[in-house]
């Protein structure tokens, strides 16, 4: 029985890419220097899946960025502004788009489907000339190969690239980008050549748009584009590769009638429905690539139901058809608990990380074949059965105040207009107020500081100390800087999610669980193995202490249920909004300490809200009622003066704008410079927003510094259309990633910017 691999996490077990990434970027390291890594991760990774006995290996998953730029390379789709003159896409142009660089911006960069893993946006248009520029796929299938384990390239297919794609700037909105079909395919044709001359017997396509509600047109373009590139690929299987959810009925007839396709790749975790597709109209002689594995969280698979389905569907395509799979990419997990040596054992029994996947996948496949490992499949389950019966995962208590919940809809008593007025009479902002998302640079130091506070290497006093001097000057630099509404930096916490999750039960946490966020970006999600309760307050100590430093307005930072929910590993025990509204309750406590103690301007991020909004409409109104009513809960019961503030970054947010609105919070701050101000849209088309409202003004995710007239020229775009009694000037999003010498002169920018406004409105008059 074969095994097969969808992705694997690229970063290294101890985030070698990340560290080499940033290396180059910082020009303290060559293109050799980082290539030399990069050879040796993948290396490692092939030969650990060939060691392991995994039959179908993937090869062109790894990346310097995202898959889909190096697709957007792969097609030379360059935009203008780059100005690349053909050839061979090096670092320079590749890095340009993703990132940006002293004289224009990066591309723009979104949500990979519902995961928290980042993309960059092609831009396309009728204009653009395509060109075969990236050989990447090649290159690396032959590499593989000059190791002795011959791999599956996995390209991400035509259709999907172009439906993920958005109209270059200048080009109609309505540009119906799928047209360009008949301009890439023959690019695909070259690399499938090149694949097949060098020996490939497999390519993977991913398609995973095939999960989304598709009109029929988008759908006849999967059977022309794949009609179109069958005449290429003679001699070659092809897989078309779906996940993250089920296929709709009309899309599963689509892909499982294209011409000359060998297999199918199905999420059987997240689209367990696909599975009454398969047993009633899957196609005689094909293979059938079944992900009971899954690829997007940690928890250990139940090897014997998993094994029950298999033989299920073994009866239906045949012993030789069937291949055990990965229900995605494993790019979406940690990487190897071996890495783990302190984590509580009884948890770490009940876990498979990547590594741990990749073993899981073979063991089903032998178990298939009658070679089943009986102790292995013994000590799996004898961790399900612990998992079930474990006391650390239930709290009667918890479970009971959570449902008694179902019976309001927790909203505040006075409406956002009232409230409004009655935070001005208190705070006595400026208009065009301006602030900053939250945290600002994290610096060697203070890393340092943290690590040797974790380590015991330093007193609580000593951290303490050190933090409140970090704040000290944050606070100061703000006044400097003359912003209306202050944050304290958050210098106490390395990630917005964990440090949360470390002082709520029902949480558990990994010293080396990274995963990739987008290009150097690494995250450390927690895992949440039981109930949701917050024993003591998390942040009023520091907010509070934060607050005495200035007579100006202090954020309280927290992040909100629905983020601390998708920005983990959650329990697959019970349904997520069940957790969520735990975690409502356990924020809803620190809110009103907050209040308590004084801080009457509390941020709530919900940056990850739109992220987990389900692939198909159908599912959306169930999963906006829970997530809004989870964040309504957490500041339902703070008095009319206390101004709750939200964020929420890198999303389309136009599709949701009426639940963002149903929120209910006095002030949003919200991802825009990006996605060329795409938000802005929506207020153009008629939406009236009453609340406060912050649409980022400049993009903090590039090193670039805008201009005070760039900042001021936006601010002038969302005064088109936004009442400036309403409108904040802020960054897209919190400044950690940033340096000092590139956050100071952006700020100072955008200050000035807010100012000159309120000169030009204030002599308008």
């Amino acid at each position: 029985m074969a095994s097969h691999i969808v992705g694997y996490p690229r970063m290294g077990p101890k985030r070698e890419l990340k560290f080499a990434l940033e290396s180059f970027w910082d020009g303290k390291s060559s293109a050799e220097d980082l290539e030399k890594v990069a050879a040796d991760l993948r290396s490692s990774i092939w030969k650990q899946m060939s060691d392991v006995g995994i039959k179908y290996i993937p090869s062109n998953t790894f990346s310097y960025y995202d898959q889909v730029l190096d697709t957007t390379a792969m097609l030379g789709a360059v935009p203008p502004r780059y100005n690349w003159t053909g050839g061979e896409i090096g670092f320079s142009t590749y890095f340009s788009m993703a990132r940006g660089n002293a004289s224009v911006p990066a591309m723009e960069m979104t949500k990979w489907f519902d995961t928290n893993y980042h993309f960059i946006v092609p831009e396309l248009g009728p204009d653009v000339k395509f060109s075969y520029a990236s050989h990447k796929a090649v290159n690396e299938y032959k590499e593989a190969k000059a190791l002795g384990i011959d791999t599956v390239p996995v390209l991400v297919g035509p259709v999907t690239y172009l439906l993920l794609s958005k109209p270059a700037k200048g080009v109609e909105k309505n540009f119906p980008i799928i047209s360009l079909l008949d301009k890439i395919l023959p690019i695909y044709k070259e690399v499938i050549a090149e694949l097949k001359a060098a020996g490939a017997t497999w390519i993977q396509f991913d398609e995973p748009t095939l999960v989304k509600d598709l009109d029929s047109h988008d759908l006849e373009a999967f059977m022309k584009a794949y009609s179109e590139l069958k005449t290429s690929w003679s001699g070659v299987n092809v897989l078309i590769q779906t996940y993250f959810a089920d296929v709709p009925e009309a899309a599963f007839k689509t892909l499982t009638s294209l011409p000359g396709v060998a297999g199918y790749g199905f999420d059987l975790v997240r689209g367990a429905k696909t599975l009454n597709l398969i047993r009633t109209e899957f196609p005689l002689g094909m293979h059938l690539f079944a992900g009971v594995v899954d690829g997007r969280n940690i928890w250990a698979n139940d090897l014997e139901a998993s094994l029950k389905t298999l033989q299920s569907l073994e009866a239906i395509v045949g012993k030789d058809k069937l291949v055990v799979s990965t229900s995605s990419s494993l790019l979406h997990t940690a990487v190897d608990l071996v890495n783990e040596p302190k984590l509580d054992k009884e948890i770490k029994s009940w876990l498979a990380f990547a590594a741990q996947k990749v073993v899981e996948v073979n063991a089903l496949a032998k178990g298939l074949t009658g070679e089943k490992d009986a102790e292995f499949f013994s000590a799996n389950a004898a961790a399900q059965a612990s998992r079930k019966s474990s006391p650390r995962v239930n709290n009667e208590a918890v479970q009971k105040a959570a449902s008694a919940l179902k019976g309001s809809d927790h909203r505040r008593v006075t409406n956002v207009s009232a409230r409004l007025d009655a935070q001005q009479k208190k705070l006595n902002l400026p208009i065009l107020p301006t602030t900053t998302i939250g945290s600002f640079p994290q610096t060697v130091e203070l890393r340092r500081v943290r690590r040797e506070y974790k380590a015991k290497k330093i007193t609580e006093e000593e951290y303490v100390k050190s933090i409140k001097e970090e704040i000290s000057k944050v606070v100061k630099l703000q006044e400097e800087l003359d912003i209306d509404v202050l944050v304290h930096g958050e210098p106490e916490r390395n990630d917005m999610v964990e440090y949360f999750g470390e002082q709520l039960s029902g949480f558990a946490f990994t010293a080396n669980g990274w995963v990739q966020s987008y290009g150097s970006r690494c995250v450390k999600p927690p895992i949440i193995y039981g109930d949701v309760s917050r024993p003591n307050p998390m942040t009023v100590f520091w907010s509070s202490a934060a607050q005495s430093m200035t007579k100006r307005p202090m954020k309280g930072m927290l992040t909100g249920p629905v983020t601390i929910l998708n920005w983990s590993f959650v329990r697959n025990d019970q349904p997520r909004f069940e957790t969520c509204y735990q975690i409502a309750l356990a924020i809803k406590d620190e809110v009103e300490d907050l209040e308590k103690a004084g801080v009457t301007v509390i941020q709530i991020d919900e940056a990850a809200l739109r992220e987990g909004l389900p692939l198909r409409k159908s599912e959306h109104a169930f999963y906006l009622d829970w997530a809004v009513h989870s964040f309504r809960i957490t500041n339902c019961g703070v008095e009319d003066t206390t101004q709750i503030h939200t964020h929420m970054c890198y999303s389309n947010f136009n599709d949701i704008i009426h639940s963002i609105i149903d929120m209910d919070a006095d002030v949003i701050t919200i991802e825009n410079s990006r996605s060329d101000e795409k938000l802005l849209s929506v207020f153009r088309e008629g939406v009236k927003y009453g609340a406060g409202i912050g649409p980022g003004v400049y993009d903090i995710h590039s090193p670039r510094i805008p201009s005070t007239e760039e900042i001021a020229d936006r601010v002038n775009k969302m005064l088109a259309v936004l009442e400036t009694n309403i409108l904040w000037v802020n960054p897209d999003c919190g400044l950690k990633t940033r340096k000092y010498h590139e956050v100071k002169p952006a700020l100072e920018n955008m200050v000035s910017a807010a100012k000159l406004l309120r000169t030009q409105l204030a002599s308008a008059k």
